[in-house]
């Protein structure tokens, strides 16, 4: 703790303690106060301005430091000054003592917590920023919260002072009010149960619960202007209960729940149900990565016992395998399983005329107009290809389209260039090094996977160069060209120009949300990267929600289904009860050789925002199954709260990983710490006993060193 610090608590607690150790709180009793009222009206007759002064500055003391009789002092402002300049001389005093009392806390205590809990307290510090003036308003209105707590409570959030300041001065002038006008009856006051009545305190009560129904009120309102110009257009009943524009995971799972609690409602998609994961992202390129570790394996046949021996095959094999795996999957998101669920399935373009209709171009022609009391956009992203100059001459692919283009060639291409360092870069890039492709990675920051601990990506960048991948991190794409006839990338690094050539080029450098064409921009729904949301997914039409790719803030098939169940629920719902999006655990995989998994911190993003954090390691090259596999690349990471289990986040590296990641995330969602994993059997020989063991390495790390040499001697002692 700064020198500061230690001397300003220093100072307030030799105050506090001289404040009790004289006793000067006889002189804020009720009892001194009405032995003394003549005597204190006699010197404020005499001196009018010097009592209010020192009136000021004593009560500013006591609400500052927190001390016991503020109620009294308020009652002495009544009896002696009169309610007029009682009134005006307490409700600053307060405020401002109440204000003195909240930084105190900032300063001394604020970045600690902040620091130490801030994860945890992201959402919290959200909703004060957002909605704190009201719940302040709320407390302060209600005289049964004691108002020192309030102060110091908020000092250790994020809330403005200046906030903090007029919303205490509004909000404590009724009860001041009441206190000071009962001070002017002093006389007849025999305990301060007297000054508020049971029924007093239940107008207190309503009285706080205003500023909530006011904020429920400005909401309404805020509704009203929003649907203002679409209020001659909305129809007195409904076609749908809900409508779903996109057939991916978000908008699936968002019609699969409406259907089960019965609701009417209609899936629109346009081009493949299943969306991007299923044909262009997440299962083709498992397939993918399969058959291309199925020939690394073989041809490093010798690890095993085996011969190396260089896979034989036929490409177009290999992506007719792929599209049979689509195939295979196809049925689980098709239109016939939707209608057998009781969803309304029409394939055509959506786009959202107002707040409550829908039109449909049909892809078989014509047109289909749907009234619905909701709406959950879920369009989407799309590969984002960058203002490359030349791209367009040389032509080039992205994670969408390689895999009919790629279809049709009769080999693999001899050399690939592959845009970007990112997870679908960088599982693209080893899978096709691995099936025969000269592969050059290009990636523009330091190093590839950026987003993972740079120890991940160092190690990932060593397996990807042994099967073959060129990675050339710092490296920046300035243009394309066709030198006779070969086709050129240009890149720049270090001020030096080096030209690549290539066969085929893949452009992963990211993907962006479809926000066009669905009538956004009609209806004003602000838009930037993403659709802009609240916490409930609703945009700014209460009955318009967005989930997914197109929503934020993560590009997964599995936070678009989480987000998918609460949308549906709260546009089906919402009048009675909404839910907020839950984004606490979040879990992740990138499936390059070895897999790379996390949930929750990682070492960067911890060192990043400050937060202490307590790095527990295991090697899988000390895990028997990994050993016997012949597959020992990787480790677990473990961050924890510094001295305690609890999990703040975990990073895998090794084969299967996204697997044994779950047993962490659930780990994490339910708290439980890593010793609840020390105490859970494992089966023997698997690659989970690796999470175990890394339980295991914390708990020896944290071993009871006292207690145990105590132990030591007691069995010397039992051997005699």
């Amino acid at each position: 703790m700064k020198t500061s610090k230690i001397l300003l608590l220093s100072g307030l607690a030799a105050l506090v303690v001289l404040f009790f150790a004289l006793d000067l709180g006889r002189f804020l009793s009720l009892v001194y106060l009405q032995q003394s009222q003549e005597s204190f009206s006699q010197w404020y007759a005499a001196s009018p301005w010097l009592v209010r002064g020192l009136y000021f500055a004593t009560y500013l003391a006591v609400a500052s430091l927190s001390l016991p009789g503020a109620a009294v002092l308020t009652l002495a402002g009544g009896g002696v000054l009169g309610f007029g300049w009682g009134l005006l001389l307490v409700s600053f005093a307060s405020s401002l003592g109440a204000t003195l009392s909240f930084l105190i806390a900032r300063f001394v205590l604020q970045s600690t917590v902040q620091d130490r809990f801030g994860a945890r307290l992201a959402e919290f510090n959200k909703g004060v920023e957002r909605e704190g003036a009201w719940y302040l308003l709320s407390l302060r209105l209600i005289p049964v919260v004691p108002f020192f707590v309030i102060n110091l409570a908020m000092g250790l959030t994020t809330m403005r002072a200046r906030t903090f300041y007029w919303v205490s001065q509004v909000g404590m002038l009724a009860g001041t009010a009441v206190y000071v006008n009962a001070g002017t009856q002093l006389a007849n006051i025999h305990s301060l149960q007297d000054v508020v009545s049971p029924a007093l305190l239940g107008s207190f009560v309503l009285l706080g619960i205003f500023p909530l129904i006011a904020r429920k009120l400005m909401d309404a309102v805020q509704q009203r202007k929003v649907y203002a110009r679409w209020k001659h257009v909305k129809p007195k009943q409904f076609d749908r209960n809900m409508v779903v524009i996109g057939g991916g995971a978000g908008g699936l799972v968002s019609a699969y729940i409406a259907a089960v609690v019965k609701a009417k409602v209609t899936l629109v998609e346009a081009h493949k149900m299943g969306g991007d994961c299923l044909n262009y992202g997440c299962v083709p390129s498992k397939a993918l990565i399969k058959s291309a570790k199925l020939a690394a394996q073989m041809k490093h046949g010798s690890q095993y016992g085996l011969h190396d021996t260089p896979a034989s095959f036929s490409f177009k094999a290999v992506m007719q395998r792929i599209h049979a795996v689509i195939a295979a999957i196809e049925p689980h998101d098709s239109i016939e399983r939707y209608t057998g669920l009781g969803v309304e399935v029409l394939q055509g373009y959506a786009k959202i005329l107002n707040p409550w209709t829908v039109e449909i171009a049909l892809n078989g022609g014509g047109k289909q107009i749907l009234t619905t009391r909701s709406i959950v956009i879920a369009a989407g992203a799309r590969p984002f290809v960058p203002p490359l100059p030349g791209l367009d001459t040389v032509g080039y692919v992205t994670s969408d389209t390689l895999w009919d283009t790629f279809a049709q060639l009769d080999e693999v291409p001899k050399r690939l260039v592959v845009l970007g360092g990112g997870p679908i870069g960088c599982e693209l890039a080893q899978s096709f090094a691995r099936l025969g492709s000269e592969v050059t990675q290009i990636e523009m920051a330091d190093r590839i996977m950026a987003r993972e601990d740079a120890e991940v990506s160092a190690l990932v960048t060593q397996v990807m160069q042994a099967d073959g991948v060129r990675v050339l991190t710092g490296h920046k794409a300035l243009r394309c060209e066709i030198d006779q006839g070969e086709k050129i990338l240009v890149v720049e690094s270090a001020g030096k120009e080096l030209r690549i050539g290539f066969d085929q080029l893949l452009c992963a450098v990211g993907r962006v949300a479809r926000l066009t064409g669905y009538g956004l921009e009609d209806l004003g729904i602000p838009v930037q990267r993403t659709v802009a949301i609240n916490e409930y997914l609703q945009t700014i039409y209460p009955n318009i929600y967005a989930v997914g790719d197109v929503a934020g803030p993560f590009q997964f098939t599995h936070t678009a289904a989480h987000q998918a169940w609460y949308a549906a629920v709260n546009g089906l719902f919402g009048d009675f009860k909404k839910f907020k999006a839950d984004y606490s655990v979040i879990p992740w995989a990138t499936f390059v050789d070895p897999e790379v998994a996390r949930v929750g911190l990682n070492e960067q993003e911890a060192k990043d925002k400050g937060i202490a954090v307590e790095v527990t390691r295991f090697p899988l090259d000390d895990l028997d199954r990994a050993i016997a596999d012949s597959d020992t690349h990787g480790f677990v990471k473990v961050l924890t709260q510094p001295g305690k289990d609890k999990i703040l986040g975990v990073t895998i590296v090794g084969t299967h990983a996204g697997d044994l990641l779950a047993e962490y995330v659930l780990a994490m969602r339910h708290g439980l710490g890593l010793n609840k994993i020390l105490g859970t059997i494992h089966t023997y020989p698997t690659l989970s006993e690796a999470n175990k063991y890394a339980a295991g390495e914390w708990k020896r790390a944290h071993q009871p060193h006292g207690l145990l040499e105590w132990v030591r001697k007691f069995h010397t002692w039992r051997r005699g």
